[in-house]
C-alpha cells in the first residue's frame, strides 16, 4: 500500500511591504503573494522551518 504523503495548509495574514527580502522570498517559497491566498505544501521539516521563519505573516489553515 502507499502511503498518502501529509501535507500543511497555509494561508497568507500579513504583508510582505517592509519586511526583509529574505522573509519575502521566504513566502514565495511557500507560494503565497497576497493576503488571503492560501497554499497546499507537503508537510516536511523544511517546509515546517520556512513557516516558523514567518509565523507572523501566516497562519496553518488545516494539517492532513
Amino acid at each position: 500500500m502507499a502511503k498518502t504523503a501529509k501535507t500543511i495548509k497555509v494561508e497568507q495574514t500579513g504583508s510582505a511591504i517592509r519586511r526583509h527580502h529574505s522573509q519575502r522570498s521566504t513566502l514565495i517559497g511557500l507560494k503565497l503573494n497576497k493576503i488571503g491566498r492560501t497554499s497546499e505544501l507537503p508537510d516536511t521539516p523544511a517546509v515546517r522551518g520556512m513557516i516558523e521563519k514567518v509565523h507572523h505573516l501566516v497562519r496553518i489553515i488545516d494539517e492532513k
